[in-house]
């Protein structure tokens, strides 16, 4: 019997998840590119921002991110202006996803 590895097992994964090959691979990755750019814009966006955690939760190919952070900037704002700001630094990225979810928090001091 071969030994097993990423290469080998990707088919398999593809089948049973019905996800494209970059999207597997996922698995293997500690931070994928797309995590890493949003995640620049958003510290750029919210310099005051005490957490900022961006995961890919498609698997790996961009297709949906769930983001969580926490910004003196969102103090006064009801939750969905909070929401909209991220949208809007986002807004460039956003149209080649097919969702997003966002947390949103004030820092408790």
């Amino acid at each position: 019997m071969a030994a097993w590895s990423p290469a080998a097992a990707a088919p398999l994964l593809r089948r049973i998840r019905g996800l494209p090959l970059r999207c597997t691979r996922r698995m293997f990755a500690s931070q994928t590119e797309g995590e890493l750019k949003v995640t620049q814009i958003l510290k750029e966006s919210f310099p005051r921002a005490t957490t900022i955690k961006v995961t890919d939760i498609s698997g790996g190919c961009g297709a949906m991110y769930e983001i969580q952070i926490e910004s003196e900037e969102f103090k006064e704002k009801r939750t969905v202006q909070q929401h909209q700001m991220v949208n809007q630094a986002l807004k460039e990225e956003i149209k080649g996803m097919h969702g997003l979810r966002i947390f949103t928090s004030v820092p408790k001091h």
